[in-house]
């Protein structure tokens, strides 16, 4: 996977040089991601956590198109240390996650940035975005054909936008391009894997191990699948098919609810099956299916029912069955989705 050598693996006490890092700072910026990939990566000079002897692994600087105060997203100030102009090349570019309103992201908007960002793209700097930060880096160009990942809430948002990158949200990591140059990390807190992924990347898995440990970072080794929720497509136009929809929103869990839905509606199968999978993108027993299990998946964050009964109460006798479904669509089992997502009791009420 890398294609520079780490510097753990480096020889003598001034091998290399610090890499340059430069995070990006834009009005729309998240504060929460900026700061965090800023302190995390600063972690191993700030808790002396490097080798003896050893210079730093990177030199980060929060940079943008001018120096000085500046109001993120959240209306919370920070201070760009640097402006774009003043940097000819960097090592690793990073664009934090951004804020997408209800009219969702306006191309053109920093067209110093983006031209910025194609520059150090050809002299050979690292692109990486975290969440939604893809939304700038794409503006380039430079992901058109390259597979990337996004915070899936802004998926669909994304491929309207950028219908020339393949984007795969349910990913957490997503490392392409000719030289593994592009690397995109997916929904919200996956900038933890991002970071760790570049301190492994240059200063060696036993410090990005030493780096989770301390702030209690995990990685998403599940990928996200099973933090999406399923929500069927409405925006299709077919009123048949979407008051067929609506009624199956409320009654997924009877014993036949596609022959029912079917002969509620005017169509007949055939029509209305081809018409749904068109308008939905699943077939009505999918559907069914991505419903039933998102009810299960409610009930096994909210109560201790056991797997057995919930399997019944969403219209599935064989407990089995169910089991299997459940790990197909989710990556987990009922099991081990109740364990990582159970509300704890401390907070319920």
């Amino acid at each position: 996977m890398n294609n520079t050598a780490p510097i753990a693996d480096q020889t003598g006490p001034t091998a290399v040089s610090p890499l340059h890092v430069s995070l990006v700072a834009l009005p729309d910026a998240v504060i929460s991601t900026l700061a965090g990939i800023f302190d995390v990566m600063n972690a191993i000079t700030l808790m002396g956590m490097g080798q003896p002897n050893r210079p730093a692994p990177f030199h980060i600087e929060i940079v943008g198109e001018a120096p000085g105060p500046l109001t993120l997203a959240s209306d919370v100030p920070i201070t760009v240390q640097r402006g774009i102009d003043t940097i000819e090349s960097t090592d690793i570019v990073i664009v934090p996650s951004v804020l997408l309103g209800a009219q969702g992201w306006h191309k053109n908007r920093y067209p110093q940035l983006v031209a910025w960002l194609e520059l150090m793209h050809t002299r050979g700097a690292l692109m990486c975005s975290a969440c939604s930060g893809i939304f700038l880096l794409a503006e380039t160009g430079m992901f058109d054909g390259r597979d990337a990942t996004v915070h899936f809430g802004y998926a669909r948002a994304f491929a309207a936008s950028y219908p020339a990158v393949p984007i795969h949200p349910e990913r957490v990591l997503v490392i392409s391009g000719s030289h593994e140059e592009l690397v995109s990390s997916g929904a919200s807190m996956s900038w933890h894997d991002l970071v760790l992924y570049l301190i492994a990347r240059y200063a060696g898995a036993t410090i990005a191990q030493e780096v989770a440990r301390l702030f209690a970072l995990q990685w998403h080794q599940d990928g996200l699948t099973p933090y999406i929720m399923f929500e069927g497509s409405t925006e299709h136009g077919d009123g048949e098919i979407l008051a067929a929809q609506h009624w199956l929103a409320e009654h997924f869990s009877l014993a036949n609810p596609v022959e029912e839905m079917i002969r509620r509606s005017a169509l007949a199968e055939r029509t209305f099956k081809r018409h749904f999978a068109s308008a939905t993108g699943l077939t009505p027993i999918a559907y069914v299916q991505r419903l039933r299990i998102e009810d299960a998946k409610r009930r096994l964050e909210r109560t201790t029912v056991s797997v057995d009964e919930i399997s019944w109460r969403i219209g599935y006798e064989d407990a089995a069955f169910f089991r299997r479904l459940f790990k197909r669509i989710t990556g987990l089992t009922p099991s081990a989705y109740r364990k990582r997502f159970r509300i704890p009791s401390f907070a319920q009420r």
